[in-house]
């Protein structure tokens, strides 16, 4: 490993075994071969008593610390296996590495907030109006940018969601909507 933090194993609530240790450390040397940047990692596993007659109850909870992220919190549980319960965490915790990485690497799109508003203003000749939102800011928008229902169909009065972008004359509506899925 060569993690910047060494590799932290806490067992609570049963006898530790160099297996489990083994088991522990194989995992998280293949996350560390998966995600080269972990800064560090925490293990900690624990059999709760249920019942005397239904033995324990694992739990394995990890904390991986990464660049750019605070960190990946897994939790698993499994009521009669610990090595089934330490895979299925370090399974979940892959993962979450695989969308920090995606996220890294930009291959996850961040999805502008739709605005809400209402047509103050249109001009059906000219394929064009104007949005305003509540906070009383003013929004240009062609007949092009009318996504639902058709820009013809839309009155003085409609309230619409849309995409706040930016062009040369300024803030723009684009993708304007009416539907169920607006929040008002």
């Amino acid at each position: 490993m060569v993690m910047q933090k060494p590799l932290q194993i806490v067992i609570q609530g049963m006898e530790h075994s160099d297996a489990l240790d083994a088991a522990i450390r194989e995992h998280a040397g293949k996350l560390e071969e998966f995600y080269a940047r972990i800064i560090g990692c925490r293990v900690t596993v624990e059999q709760k008593h249920r019942h005397h007659q239904q033995g324990g109850h694992f739990e394995v909870h990890i904390d991986v610390h990464v660049p750019g992220k605070a960190e990946v919190v897994v939790n698993r549980q499994h009521a009669e296996d610990v090595f089934v319960a330490l895979r299925d965490a370090f399974d979940a915790a892959k993962r979450q590495l695989e969308d920090v990485l995606r996220v890294q690497r930009g291959d996850v799109k961040d999805h502008p907030v739709p605005l809400h508003g209402r047509v103050v203003r249109l001009f059906l000749e000219e394929d064009y109006g104007f949005i305003e939102t509540d906070d009383g800011r003013e929004f240009y928008f062609a007949g092009e940018n009318v996504v639902t229902p058709a820009f013809e169909d839309l009155a003085v009065g409609t309230e619409v969601q849309f995409i706040e972008e930016m062009a040369q004359e300024g803030p723009q509506a684009k993708r304007v909507t009416v539907g169920k899925h607006l929040v008002t």
